[in-house]
């Protein structure tokens, strides 16, 4: 039982992200004795939404290594700031030898990207992108040069004009649906009140002829 229940948690773990292996690679370590032989994987993950982190691990086996940069990943998670489907300004990062230089592009470009640059941006959820990588061609320094210039990106003033005025339509929709709730309750207090009139209407020719039959019998 407790064996099934490990299994639907870590389907729906990777429900939330995508997974992505952009490098495996075999390490080997000196010891007295002689060489230790390890694997290193380097995996990023992300929504397609805006967040994407990036993680490395190591292990004596591949899949274990792999689930330990699973899991670090998901502890150095970002949130990219996202114009539509593009990013919102060009950005050159550097990170040691890997240099990469981004553009923003219009709506059907594609990602116009390679190798683990590529990779990166599809988890991050951008669809429209000019990239360029100037420096080492190295998998995990790209990869970290990506992430790092995808969390260095910033929010443009049309961003805020947007955000803005999204609040604005949103704040008169609702304004607008309530409006006519209370158009009702004004109809139903007009109605309560013409019933009332009515009301008063049939009881008063009662009086004035009781006054009457009172002055004939005098």
């Amino acid at each position: 039982m407790k064996s099934h229940k490990k299994r639907n948690n870590r389907r729906r773990e990777q429900k939330e992200f995508e997974e992505s292996v952009i490098q495996i690679d075999r390490v080997t370590r000196v010891v007295k004795g002689g060489r230790r032989l390890r694997f290193r994987a380097t995996v990023c993950i992300g929504d397609k939404k805006g967040k994407v982190g990036l993680g490395i691990g190591k292990s004596n086996e591949v899949r274990t290594a792999i689930e330990k940069a699973i899991a670090k990943a998901k502890k150095n998670l970002i949130t990219v700031k996202l114009d539509g489907g593009t990013i919102p300004h060009q950005h050159r990062s550097r990170f040691k030898s890997a240099v990469v230089f981004m553009k923003p592009a219009s709506e059907g470009t594609g990602i116009i990207a390679g190798g683990a640059i590529r990779k990166v941006l599809e988890l991050a959820g951008v669809k429209d992108i000019l990239t360029k990588s100037l420096g080492s061609t190295n998998k995990l320094n790209t990869a970290k040069v990506t992430v790092q210039a995808l969390d260095e990106l910033k929010v443009t003033p049309k961003m805020e004009r947007e955000k803005q005025t999204t609040k604005k339509t949103a704040a008169t929709t609702k304004t607008a649906k309530k409006a006519p709730a209370k158009k009702s309750s004004d109809k139903k207090t007009e109605a309560k009140k013409t019933t009332n009139k009515k009301t008063a209407a049939k009881k008063s020719p009662a009086k004035k002829t009781a006054k009457k039959t009172t002055k004939k019998e005098s």
